[in-house]
């Protein structure tokens, strides 16, 4: 199994940035890819930002030029750099890890881009 921590929420004005980091503990060798999802209130999860071993990566349209994902060789730590916040972007992001079929979830941080 594999167990996902997220820090760096928080509070921005529009146009601010912020760094979220997940770390990942446990089974970590067979992972994968690992991802940062967001969902906003009252909508669905969506996919914010994807990558691979291999070390593609895949973005959401939203957030495509202004968000980057990131990750240590060793699977130890997944980020993003989000910057350019919108309002549009506030939500709670959750790191997720895909091994071996299962998908594992952190509890999530909660972003907010007040205008």
């Amino acid at each position: 199994q594999v167990q996902l921590v997220e820090s760096g929420g928080g509070l921005v004005q529009a146009g601010g940035s912020l760094r979220l980091s997940c770390r990942a503990s446990g089974s970590i060798p067979n992972i994968y890819a690992m991802g940062w999802y967001r969902q906003a209130p009252g909508k669905q999860r969506e996919l914010v930002a994807r990558i691979s071993r291999s070390e593609s990566t895949n973005y959401a349209d939203s957030v495509k030029g202004r968000f980057t994902i990131s990750r240590d060789f060793a699977w130890n730590m997944v980020y993003l750099q989000m910057n350019s916040l919108k309002p549009e972007d506030t939500g709670v992001y959750s790191c997720n890890a895909e091994q071996l079929g299962t998908d594992y979830w952190g509890k999530g941080t909660l972003v907010t881009a007040s205008s």
